[in-house]
Protein backbone atom coordinates (compact mmCIF):
# COMPACT_ATOMS: atom_id res chain seq x y z
CA UNK A 1 0.00 0.00 0.00
CA UNK A 2 1.01 3.45 -1.04
CA UNK A 3 2.17 5.81 1.97
CA UNK A 4 -0.37 7.96 2.72
CA UNK A 5 2.18 10.71 3.51
CA UNK A 6 2.27 14.37 1.94
CA UNK A 7 4.48 15.31 -0.56
CA UNK A 8 6.61 18.20 -0.35
CA UNK A 9 4.81 20.61 -2.45
CA UNK A 10 7.55 23.53 -2.76
CA UNK A 11 11.60 23.81 -2.67
CA UNK A 12 13.32 25.09 0.39
CA UNK A 13 16.69 26.63 1.00
CA UNK A 14 19.52 25.00 2.27
CA UNK A 15 19.14 27.88 5.13
CA UNK A 16 15.34 26.58 5.82
CA UNK A 17 14.32 24.24 8.57
CA UNK A 18 12.97 20.97 7.02
CA UNK A 19 10.32 19.53 9.15
CA UNK A 20 12.23 15.82 8.22
CA UNK A 21 14.88 17.05 9.96
CA UNK A 22 13.65 18.04 12.93
CA UNK A 23 15.56 18.35 16.24
CA UNK A 24 12.18 16.03 17.63
CA UNK A 25 9.79 16.68 20.33
CA UNK A 26 10.38 15.81 23.88
CA UNK A 27 8.37 12.99 23.85
CA UNK A 28 8.72 10.86 20.55
CA UNK A 29 6.03 9.84 18.59
CA UNK A 30 5.37 8.15 15.45
CA UNK A 31 4.98 10.36 12.31
CA UNK A 32 1.65 10.98 10.96
CA UNK A 33 0.72 9.73 7.45
CA UNK A 34 -0.43 12.91 5.90
CA UNK A 35 0.92 15.42 7.62
CA UNK A 36 4.99 16.53 8.59
CA UNK A 37 5.86 17.48 11.63
CA UNK A 38 5.58 21.16 11.59
CA UNK A 39 2.36 20.89 9.89
CA UNK A 40 0.92 18.70 12.73
CA UNK A 41 2.12 21.23 15.41
CA UNK A 42 0.27 24.33 13.50
CA UNK A 43 -3.29 21.67 14.20
CA UNK A 44 -2.01 21.31 17.51
CA UNK A 45 -2.08 24.74 18.10
CA UNK A 46 -5.59 25.64 16.49
CA UNK A 47 -7.13 22.59 18.32
CA UNK A 48 -5.81 23.61 21.50
CA UNK A 49 -7.89 25.66 24.29
CA UNK A 50 -5.54 28.49 24.53
CA UNK A 51 -6.16 29.28 20.77
CA UNK A 52 -9.82 29.39 20.74
CA UNK A 53 -9.40 31.86 23.74
CA UNK A 54 -7.58 34.05 21.63
CA UNK A 55 -10.79 35.27 19.92
CA UNK A 56 -12.31 37.14 23.09
CA UNK A 57 -8.61 38.44 25.00
CA UNK A 58 -7.64 42.11 24.23
CA UNK A 59 -5.22 43.75 21.46
CA UNK A 60 -5.72 47.36 21.89
CA UNK A 61 -9.26 47.65 22.17
CA UNK A 62 -10.78 45.70 25.04
CA UNK A 63 -12.91 43.35 23.74
CA UNK A 64 -16.83 44.49 24.42
CA UNK A 65 -15.85 48.35 23.07
CA UNK A 66 -16.02 46.85 19.27
CA UNK A 67 -17.00 43.85 16.84
CA UNK A 68 -14.30 44.99 14.54
CA UNK A 69 -11.57 45.29 16.73
CA UNK A 70 -8.48 43.08 16.56
CA UNK A 71 -8.12 40.67 19.08
CA UNK A 72 -5.42 38.17 19.51
CA UNK A 73 -6.99 35.79 17.53
CA UNK A 74 -7.57 38.25 14.22
CA UNK A 75 -3.76 39.56 15.22
CA UNK A 76 -2.25 36.10 15.12
CA UNK A 77 -4.06 35.03 12.01
CA UNK A 78 -2.72 38.55 10.29
CA UNK A 79 0.94 37.39 11.43
CA UNK A 80 0.73 33.99 10.17
CA UNK A 81 -0.28 35.59 6.46
CA UNK A 82 2.49 38.31 6.49
CA UNK A 83 4.97 35.88 7.31
CA UNK A 84 4.14 33.01 4.68
CA UNK A 85 3.93 35.45 2.31
CA UNK A 86 7.59 36.37 2.97
CA UNK A 87 8.60 32.87 3.50
CA UNK A 88 7.55 32.21 0.67
CA UNK A 89 10.02 34.34 -1.52
CA UNK A 90 12.91 33.85 1.15
CA UNK A 91 12.70 29.83 0.66
CA UNK A 92 11.93 29.62 4.74
CA UNK A 93 9.68 26.89 5.73
CA UNK A 94 5.78 28.36 5.52
CA UNK A 95 4.30 25.55 7.78
CA UNK A 96 6.64 26.05 10.66
CA UNK A 97 6.56 30.22 10.60
CA UNK A 98 2.62 30.02 10.50
CA UNK A 99 3.00 27.25 13.02
CA UNK A 100 5.03 30.22 15.46
CA UNK A 101 2.60 32.94 14.43
CA UNK A 102 -0.41 31.05 15.23
CA UNK A 103 1.29 29.98 18.99
CA UNK A 104 3.19 33.37 19.61
CA UNK A 105 -0.07 34.78 21.71
CA UNK A 106 -1.07 31.88 23.80
CA UNK A 107 0.51 32.57 26.98
CA UNK A 108 -1.45 36.30 26.79
CA UNK A 109 -3.48 37.48 29.69
CA UNK A 110 -7.01 39.32 29.11
CA UNK A 111 -6.58 43.03 28.53
CA UNK A 112 -3.54 43.15 26.39
CA UNK A 113 -0.24 44.36 28.15
CA UNK A 114 -2.07 46.10 30.70
CA UNK A 115 -3.38 42.71 32.11
CA UNK A 116 0.65 41.50 31.43
CA UNK A 117 1.98 44.25 33.14
CA UNK A 118 -0.60 44.23 36.65
CA UNK A 119 0.13 39.78 36.81
CA UNK A 120 3.99 40.20 36.36
CA UNK A 121 3.35 42.97 39.55
CA UNK A 122 1.70 41.18 41.44
CA UNK A 123 4.30 38.06 40.76
CA UNK A 124 7.00 39.85 41.54
CA UNK A 125 7.47 38.01 44.85
CA UNK A 126 7.30 34.84 43.08
CA UNK A 127 9.06 35.28 39.68
CA UNK A 128 7.21 37.35 38.09
CA UNK A 129 5.11 36.86 34.71
CA UNK A 130 6.34 37.42 30.68
CA UNK A 131 3.97 36.32 28.40
CA UNK A 132 6.58 34.66 25.86
CA UNK A 133 7.79 32.19 28.65
CA UNK A 134 3.82 31.96 29.51
CA UNK A 135 3.02 31.11 25.50
CA UNK A 136 5.75 28.52 25.95
CA UNK A 137 4.63 26.85 29.35
CA UNK A 138 1.25 26.45 27.46
CA UNK A 139 2.29 24.40 25.19
CA UNK A 140 4.87 22.84 27.32
CA UNK A 141 2.74 21.92 30.48
CA UNK A 142 -0.86 23.51 30.74
CA UNK A 143 -2.59 21.93 27.44
CA UNK A 144 -4.15 18.81 29.11
CA UNK A 145 -5.33 16.86 25.57
CA UNK A 146 -2.85 13.55 25.50
CA UNK A 147 -3.09 10.71 28.44
CA UNK A 148 0.49 10.06 28.58
CA UNK A 149 2.31 13.25 29.08
CA UNK A 150 0.66 17.55 29.78
CA UNK A 151 1.27 19.32 27.22
CA UNK A 152 1.35 19.51 23.37
CA UNK A 153 4.20 17.85 22.84
CA UNK A 154 5.58 20.49 20.21
CA UNK A 155 8.63 19.90 17.65
CA UNK A 156 11.96 21.75 19.50
CA UNK A 157 11.74 24.29 16.13
CA UNK A 158 7.98 25.41 17.02
CA UNK A 159 9.07 25.86 20.22
CA UNK A 160 12.06 27.94 20.06
CA UNK A 161 10.02 30.44 17.84
CA UNK A 162 7.57 30.62 20.67
CA UNK A 163 9.80 32.14 23.12
CA UNK A 164 11.84 34.87 21.93
CA UNK A 165 12.87 36.20 24.79
CA UNK A 166 13.94 34.67 27.86
CA UNK A 167 16.17 36.42 31.08
CA UNK A 168 19.04 34.63 31.45
CA UNK A 169 18.09 33.11 35.01
CA UNK A 170 15.24 31.47 33.03
CA UNK A 171 17.56 30.20 30.34
CA UNK A 172 19.74 28.39 32.58
CA UNK A 173 16.46 26.70 34.28
CA UNK A 174 15.65 25.26 30.62
CA UNK A 175 18.90 24.42 29.62
CA UNK A 176 18.96 22.44 33.55
CA UNK A 177 16.09 20.75 32.81
CA UNK A 178 16.06 20.08 28.95
CA UNK A 179 19.88 20.41 28.29
CA UNK A 180 20.32 21.62 24.45
CA UNK A 181 16.18 22.60 24.73
CA UNK A 182 15.16 25.95 23.81
CA UNK A 183 17.14 27.45 26.84
CA UNK A 184 20.46 26.69 25.06
CA UNK A 185 20.89 30.04 22.41
CA UNK A 186 20.67 32.74 25.19
CA UNK A 187 22.93 30.81 26.79
CA UNK A 188 25.42 30.67 23.73
CA UNK A 189 24.45 33.69 22.25
CA UNK A 190 23.64 32.35 19.01
CA UNK A 191 19.72 32.70 16.82
CA UNK A 192 16.72 31.21 16.50
CA UNK A 193 15.88 30.12 13.41
CA UNK A 194 15.16 32.35 10.33
CA UNK A 195 11.38 30.96 10.35
CA UNK A 196 11.00 32.24 14.28
CA UNK A 197 13.15 35.66 13.36
CA UNK A 198 10.70 36.06 10.53
CA UNK A 199 7.57 35.53 12.69
CA UNK A 200 9.03 38.19 15.26
CA UNK A 201 9.38 40.55 12.46
CA UNK A 202 6.06 40.14 10.67
CA UNK A 203 4.30 40.44 14.32
CA UNK A 204 5.65 44.00 14.24
CA UNK A 205 4.50 44.76 10.96
CA UNK A 206 1.39 43.55 11.35
CA UNK A 207 0.25 45.04 14.56
CA UNK A 208 1.68 48.77 13.38
CA UNK A 209 -0.63 48.38 10.72
CA UNK A 210 -3.57 46.84 12.51
CA UNK A 211 -3.26 49.40 15.13
CA UNK A 212 -3.54 52.32 12.31
CA UNK A 213 -6.59 50.61 11.13
CA UNK A 214 -8.12 50.07 15.04
CA UNK A 215 -7.29 53.66 16.28
CA UNK A 216 -8.35 55.45 13.01
CA UNK A 217 -12.39 53.62 13.44
CA UNK A 218 -12.21 53.66 16.87
CA UNK A 219 -11.80 57.77 16.54
CA UNK A 220 -9.13 58.27 19.06
CA UNK A 221 -6.28 59.08 16.60
CA UNK A 222 -7.25 61.05 12.56
CA UNK A 223 -5.63 60.04 9.53
CA UNK A 224 -4.71 63.72 9.68
CA UNK A 225 -2.78 63.11 12.85
CA UNK A 226 -1.14 60.00 11.21
CA UNK A 227 0.03 61.83 8.15
CA UNK A 228 2.80 63.62 10.45
CA UNK A 229 4.55 60.26 10.39
CA UNK A 230 6.43 60.30 7.29
CA UNK A 231 5.91 56.37 6.73
CA UNK A 232 2.27 57.31 6.37
CA UNK A 233 2.21 60.13 4.26
CA UNK A 234 4.31 58.91 1.81
CA UNK A 235 1.60 56.03 1.06
CA UNK A 236 -1.32 58.47 1.49
CA UNK A 237 0.05 60.49 -0.97
CA UNK A 238 0.83 57.73 -3.23
CA UNK A 239 -2.80 56.53 -2.82
CA UNK A 240 -4.31 60.01 -4.06
CA UNK A 241 -1.92 60.19 -6.78
CA UNK A 242 -2.70 57.21 -8.13
CA UNK A 243 -6.50 57.35 -7.48
CA UNK A 244 -7.65 61.10 -7.16
CA UNK A 245 -11.20 59.73 -6.64
CA UNK A 246 -10.19 59.04 -3.51
CA UNK A 247 -10.22 62.82 -2.22
CA UNK A 248 -14.02 62.47 -2.88
CA UNK A 249 -14.25 59.24 -0.54
CA UNK A 250 -14.65 58.40 3.06
CA UNK A 251 -11.34 58.20 5.16
CA UNK A 252 -12.05 54.26 5.38
CA UNK A 253 -11.20 53.74 1.46
CA UNK A 254 -8.53 56.46 1.61
CA UNK A 255 -6.85 54.29 5.08
CA UNK A 256 -7.61 51.09 3.81
CA UNK A 257 -5.44 52.01 0.40
CA UNK A 258 -2.72 53.30 2.65
CA UNK A 259 -2.13 50.63 4.80
CA UNK A 260 -2.09 47.95 1.70
CA UNK A 261 0.55 49.89 0.18
CA UNK A 262 2.17 50.38 3.66
CA UNK A 263 2.03 46.69 4.19
CA UNK A 264 3.32 45.94 0.66
CA UNK A 265 6.33 47.87 1.09
CA UNK A 266 7.59 46.93 4.33
CA UNK A 267 7.44 42.92 3.26
CA UNK A 268 9.32 43.71 -0.11
CA UNK A 269 11.89 45.62 2.34
CA UNK A 270 11.59 42.56 4.41
CA UNK A 271 12.61 40.12 1.66
CA UNK A 272 15.01 42.41 -0.42
CA UNK A 273 17.04 43.30 2.72
CA UNK A 274 16.97 39.31 3.88
CA UNK A 275 17.91 38.75 0.26
CA UNK A 276 20.49 40.30 0.27
CA UNK A 277 21.64 39.36 3.82
CA UNK A 278 21.79 35.66 2.88
CA UNK A 279 23.68 36.08 -0.58
CA UNK A 280 26.57 37.66 1.26
CA UNK A 281 26.34 34.74 4.05
CA UNK A 282 25.49 32.46 2.00
CA UNK A 283 24.12 29.99 5.22
CA UNK A 284 24.40 26.04 4.10
CA UNK A 285 21.91 25.45 6.92
CA UNK A 286 19.26 26.10 9.19
CA UNK A 287 21.85 25.55 12.14
CA UNK A 288 24.66 27.53 10.05
CA UNK A 289 21.89 30.81 9.84
CA UNK A 290 21.96 30.39 13.42
CA UNK A 291 25.40 31.86 14.29
CA UNK A 292 24.46 34.83 12.18
CA UNK A 293 23.17 37.85 13.97
CA UNK A 294 20.61 39.87 11.77
CA UNK A 295 19.73 38.17 8.65
CA UNK A 296 16.19 38.59 8.60
CA UNK A 297 15.35 42.28 8.94
CA UNK A 298 14.31 45.87 7.24
CA UNK A 299 16.73 47.96 5.55
CA UNK A 300 18.00 51.06 7.79
CA UNK A 301 15.24 53.39 6.03
CA UNK A 302 12.27 51.40 6.97
CA UNK A 303 13.73 50.11 10.20
CA UNK A 304 13.38 53.70 11.13
CA UNK A 305 10.46 54.78 9.19
CA UNK A 306 8.60 52.39 11.37
CA UNK A 307 10.29 52.71 14.49
CA UNK A 308 8.66 56.39 14.03
CA UNK A 309 5.49 54.67 13.49
CA UNK A 310 5.40 53.05 16.86
CA UNK A 311 6.43 56.08 18.81
CA UNK A 312 3.21 57.86 17.31
CA UNK A 313 1.24 55.06 18.35
CA UNK A 314 2.95 54.72 21.73
CA UNK A 315 2.17 58.60 22.11
CA UNK A 316 -1.42 59.29 20.47
CA UNK A 317 -3.12 55.68 20.74
CA UNK A 318 -1.84 53.25 23.62
CA UNK A 319 -1.55 56.28 25.73
CA UNK A 320 -4.53 58.14 25.15
CA UNK A 321 -6.99 58.87 27.95
CA UNK A 322 -9.72 56.51 26.83
CA UNK A 323 -7.32 53.68 26.04
CA UNK A 324 -5.68 54.26 29.68
CA UNK A 325 -8.76 54.56 31.49
CA UNK A 326 -9.76 51.06 30.43
CA UNK A 327 -5.99 49.77 30.96
CA UNK A 328 -6.16 51.32 34.87
CA UNK A 329 -9.94 49.24 35.54
CA UNK A 330 -8.07 46.09 33.24
CA UNK A 331 -5.19 46.24 35.63
CA UNK A 332 -7.30 46.62 38.97
CA UNK A 333 -9.60 43.47 37.50
CA UNK A 334 -6.42 41.59 37.41
CA UNK A 335 -4.58 42.46 40.47
CA UNK A 336 -7.76 41.93 42.95
CA UNK A 337 -8.27 38.78 41.16
CA UNK A 338 -5.06 37.60 41.78
CA UNK A 339 -5.61 38.94 45.25
CA UNK A 340 -8.93 37.07 46.20
CA UNK A 341 -7.58 33.63 44.59
CA UNK A 342 -3.89 33.97 46.66
CA UNK A 343 -6.16 34.11 49.31
CA UNK A 344 -9.70 31.59 48.63
CA UNK A 345 -7.52 29.39 46.40
CA UNK A 346 -11.17 27.43 46.02
CA UNK A 347 -12.74 30.27 43.94
CA UNK A 348 -10.17 28.14 41.61
CA UNK A 349 -11.01 24.94 39.57
CA UNK A 350 -9.04 22.35 41.27
CA UNK A 351 -6.41 21.66 39.09
CA UNK A 352 -5.47 25.30 40.05
CA UNK A 353 -6.55 25.68 43.54
CA UNK A 354 -4.71 22.22 44.99
CA UNK A 355 -1.67 22.82 42.82
CA UNK A 356 2.06 22.89 44.35
CA UNK A 357 2.85 26.49 43.30
CA UNK A 358 -0.10 28.40 44.84
CA UNK A 359 1.43 31.69 42.90
CA UNK A 360 2.09 30.20 39.94
CA UNK A 361 -1.06 28.20 39.61
CA UNK A 362 -3.19 31.24 40.18
CA UNK A 363 -1.05 33.27 37.38
CA UNK A 364 -1.85 30.33 35.22
CA UNK A 365 -5.76 30.60 35.55
CA UNK A 366 -5.45 34.43 35.28
CA UNK A 367 -3.37 34.33 32.01
CA UNK A 368 -5.64 32.15 30.66
CA UNK A 369 -9.14 33.64 31.03
CA UNK A 370 -10.72 36.00 28.34
CA UNK A 371 -11.09 39.74 28.97
CA UNK A 372 -14.95 38.98 29.52
CA UNK A 373 -14.39 36.12 31.80
CA UNK A 374 -12.26 38.15 34.05
CA UNK A 375 -14.23 40.75 34.27
CA UNK A 376 -17.16 38.27 35.10
CA UNK A 377 -15.40 36.49 37.89
CA UNK A 378 -14.26 40.41 39.09
CA UNK A 379 -17.96 41.26 39.65
CA UNK A 380 -19.07 37.80 41.28
CA UNK A 381 -15.85 37.93 43.60
CA UNK A 382 -15.80 41.70 44.45
CA UNK A 383 -19.98 42.85 43.69
CA UNK A 384 -18.38 45.67 41.38
CA UNK A 385 -19.15 45.94 37.71
CA UNK A 386 -16.31 47.66 36.06
CA UNK A 387 -16.40 47.07 32.53
CA UNK A 388 -20.54 47.67 30.71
Amino acid sequence: MPSLRAEPTKTLAPYACHAGASRGRRHAEPPAPTRDDFQRDRDRIVHCSAFRRLVYKTQVFVNHEGDLYRTRMTHSLEVAQLGRSIARSLGLNEDLVETVALAHDLGHTPFGHAGQDALDQCMQPHGGFEHNLQSLRVVDVLEQRYPEWSGLNLCFETREGILKRCPMAQARAYELAEPGGVGQRFISGTQASLEAQLTNLADEIAYNAHDVDDGVRSGLITLGQLREVPLVERFVTEALDAHPGLRAMPTRRVLAETIRRMLSAQVYDVIDTTRGALSALAPRSADEARQHDGLVGFGDNMRRASAELKRFLFAHLYRHPQVMETTSQARRIVADLFAIYMGRPAEMPDEFGQADDPSRAVADYIAGMTDRFASREHQRLTGERLFS
